[in-house]
């Protein structure tokens, strides 16, 4: 999104994972969360009583022990509730701008873009034994507390309860040791934080530019409780030896995306070196309104999570089935920025 005037543009083209420009909190700097858990970490470090300009020479004074401690401690304080320390803020240099309005605005660098999402994002990040409806709540509200009391309603209604409607698809029959409202809360969480922000790049950018925006739906099934979970597909990218040899069907999982990733690192298009793997699908840009303009990996296939299906390696296909939960995060996007 770093615009840069005149010159040689910074990007000739970007692979995009773990969520997008919108994704998550970049609040401005004097937010209330980002300043607080700076003066903890001040503290924790033993510069809380220095002036703001001599912050940096402080800290240069005490030892790698004291500061890295004193960013663990601040870090792991926050991250039970997903609300991480150290995360981005708009500076007016780097940031420049809130990334929503950016996109709404037109500028950013018109590159090709290769960006993808994985069916369960969320199950890493919401807390396992969520087991009521007002956790669920609690939750969400306090890591966007500028959510309204109406936004909070709608957020209910729109992920349905799965201990009062057991035909919720939140309601969770897997024998594992979850709560209640884990399923429900990885389904959430995922959208708002991964799923949606990652198909918003995707419609901003095939919307208003000509470069080619590819897209990636990632399903593979890799465990009973995390599903295809944030960051399963990074050893696949890598063409890992120890993720090829589990099957057939996994080395081709990891042949084919190795194919289009560096096919797109390499040319800015995944389907332009064939190399070893030139039988793979082609990979179609994504266009807003297609049916099919989405590149579905794995889906079907749960063999590491012990089943026996190895489903379709890759196939375009569409990304339908969120619309409802991603227009109600992308109409709330600025509440993460402001």
């Amino acid at each position: 999104m770093y615009t840069k005037n005149g010159g040689r543009p910074l990007f000739h083209r970007a692979l995009m994972e773990s969520g997008a420009t919108t994704a998550r909190a970049v609040f401005p700097p004097k937010a209330p969360l980002p300043s607080v858990q700076f003066d903890e970490f001040a503290l924790a470090s033993g510069c809380s009583n220095v002036a703001r300009g001599q912050m940096i020479s402080c800290l240069r004074k005490q030892s790698v022990r004291t500061v890295g401690q004193a960013s663990i401690d601040v870090f792991n304080r926050y991250n039970p509730s997903d609300r991480w320390a150290f995360q981005p803020v708009i500076d007016g240099q780097i940031i420049r701008v809130a990334p929503i309005s950016a996109w709404e605005s037109g500028t950013w660098n018109e590159i090709p873009i290769l960006t993808g999402f994985n069916t369960d994002e969320g199950s890493p990040f919401t807390p396992t034994r969520l087991g009521t409806s007002e956790e669920f709540t609690k939750f969400f509200k306090e890591l966007i507390p500028a959510l309204s009391e109406s936004d909070l309603k709608e957020l209910n209604k729109l992920y349905p309860d799965p201990a009062v409607n057991r035909k919720s698809p939140y309601y969770d029959t897997r024998p594992i040791d979850v709560g209640s409202q884990y399923k429900r809360g990885t389904a959430a969480y995922g959208q708002y934080a991964y799923i949606c922000p990652i198909q918003q790049t995707a419609y901003h950018a095939s919307a208003s530019q000509s470069a080619p925006v590819f897209l990636y739906h990632w399903a593979v099934n890799t465990t009973v409780k995390g599903g295809a979970s944030h960051a399963d597909q990074s050893a696949y990218e890598l063409y890992n030896p120890g993720i090829r040899k589990i099957s057939k069907t996994q080395n081709l999982l990891a042949g084919y995306l190795h194919a289009y990733f560096t096919s797109f690192v390499t040319t800015g298009d995944p389907n332009a070196i064939k190399g070893r793997y030139a039988d793979r699908p082609r990979w179609a840009p994504f266009t807003p309104g297609e049916k099919s303009g989405t590149m579905v990996i794995g889906e079907g296939n749960d063999e590491r999570a012990g089943g026996n299906s190895i489903g379709v390696v890759a196939r375009m296909g569409n990304i339908s089935y969120t619309k409802e939960e991603c227009d109600f995060w992308w109409k709330r996007t600025i509440l993460s920025e402001s």
